[in-house]
């Protein structure tokens, strides 16, 4: 029997976390072209965050040009009219800074890190991407064979590689979200340089970005270089966000994987609602429950207990509009599928039949504010959650209260939310079995 906690105790285990919760301090303001500017000021390290996020990901993309976003993640660090091919990156790394880009299904990010004397650099270098990057067939060739290695490597000769894009598939039949956000080589290698053109007009315009500052620097000297930089670059045609809304799937969608690998696997994928609704969170709090952890539940019946599985996972994907939650399990040596599935499907069951304890509840809240204050214990992990909460959350201020819309849910939000969504009419099942199974 667990050990409870009662409501005194629970806090004073809390406490600690609470005492180094602090506000992030920032401003905010809007350039005649549309771009928004967040400026974070901290003078406690000699380092600047320039970041710039584009609201553009896979779900932007044409269903016949697909991996467009990613592509650009890669294809911008080229060079610009006024930086020669292949020296964006030494630009920074001589200058004792670090870079990095990512893409997910709504956004596109960019950011340096630099020693806060080379902040004007940081600026220049994204002024440059916006305006003026190099976008044609040499730059477009180059990055086509970094894309197709990374596709090969990550996804395809990467055991279990392809379980995100084969659920995805098969949990959206008509929002773009149904597509992983690599792509497919063959959309990129169709596309001419005439269309990653109008794709970099289109979506790489101020109105479409937001540019954070955050470390040492002192706020009104900034704003002159972020004018100096970015204020004549034309503002673009405004960016539309996708409206389809997927239709519920209605009914249990199962399929079977042969893949090479050595261990069966089953994948369970639920559709949620966006990210920044309550559910999404309560869910993320569901994920936690199951596989957030050595002694989370998954983990503790399905590896410590059963023996019937090496490896647990259970998350959320973060997008912007409704989409899904991920459940998976490699099994054991010996152990099959439909094994498996069913110890998954008992740890689901538990969670509708039965409202979480309060100790363990009280653990996982304590767990997420420990990793929201070491996230916003970085430079760069302030400037990336800020320009998250003002792009895809609607509302910079959640940087700081974010937190709370997890730390406010109760038992019963809990147990509602696997009894509305964790449902089978609600979801994919995939059992992933090595090749040497399938029977022709």
């Amino acid at each position: 029997m667990g050990t409870f906690l009662s409501r005194p105790e629970a806090a004073a285990r809390a406490a600690p976390v609470l005492a180094q919760k602090r506000a992030i301090a920032y401003t905010e303001f809007d350039l005649p072209n549309g771009l928004h500017v967040i400026l974070h000021e901290d003078h406690a390290t000699p380092i600047v965050a320039v970041s710039v996020m584009y609201h553009v990901g896979s779900k932007n993309e044409e269903s016949n040009r697909r991996g467009f976003a990613h592509f650009f993640e890669h294809l911008l660090f080229e060079g610009s009219a006024n930086i020669q091919r292949g020296e964006f990156s030494k630009l920074v790394e001589n200058a004792g800074g670090v870079l990095n880009a990512n893409t997910s299904g709504d956004r596109t990010y960019y950011y340096e890190v630099l020693p806060s004397n080379q902040l004007e650099l940081g600026l220049w270098l994204e002024s440059e991407r916006m305006l003026q990057a190099k976008v044609d067939q040499v730059g477009v060739d180059t990055q086509r064979e970094v894309v197709k290695e990374e596709r090969r490597q990550r996804y395809e000769n990467q055991p279990y590689g392809t379980l995100t894009m084969e659920v995805l598939k098969r949990a959206f039949k008509q929002h773009p979200y149904q597509w992983p956000t690599i792509g497919y080589m063959e959309d990129l290698n169709a596309a001419t340089e005439a269309d990653y053109k109008a794709f970099y007009k289109k979506f790489y315009v101020p109105n479409n970005a937001t540019l954070v500052l955050a470390g040492d620097f002192e706020p009104t000297s900034a704003r002159v270089l972020v004018e100096r930089y970015f204020k004549d670059i034309p503002q673009g045609e405004p960016v539309v966000q996708p409206t389809i809304v997927e239709p519920p799937l209605g009914a249990e969608v199962r399929d079977i994987i042969y893949d090479r690998i050595q261990l069966p696997a089953v994948v369970m994928g639920y559709r949620i609602p966006a990210n920044g609704t309550p559910d999404f969170y309560a869910m993320e709090l569901l994920n936690r429950l199951l596989s957030g952890g050595n002694s989370a539940r998954m983990n503790k019946a399905l590896k410590d207990e059963q023996s019937l599985a090496v490896h647990t996972g259970a998350f959320n994907f973060p997008f912007e509009q409704p989409g899904i939650a991920m459940l998976f399990a490699i099994a054991n040596a010996g152990v099959d599928a439909n094994s498996l599935e069913a110890a998954m499907q008992q740890e689901i069951d538990a969670l509708m039949q039965t409202p979480v304890g309060a100790a363990e509840l009280a653990k996982l809240k304590v767990q997420l504010e420990t990793e929201y204050i070491a996230d916003n214990s970085r430079i760069a992990g302030i400037a990336g959650n800020l320009a998250t909460a003002h792009m895809l959350l609607g509302n910079t201020e959640l940087i700081n209260t974010e937190i709370d819309r997890y730390l406010n849910l109760t038992a019963e939000d809990l147990q509602r939310t696997a009894r509305t969504y964790l449902v089978k009419e609600n979801r994919v099942v995939l059992h992933y079995l090595p090749r040497s199974n399938n029977k022709p």
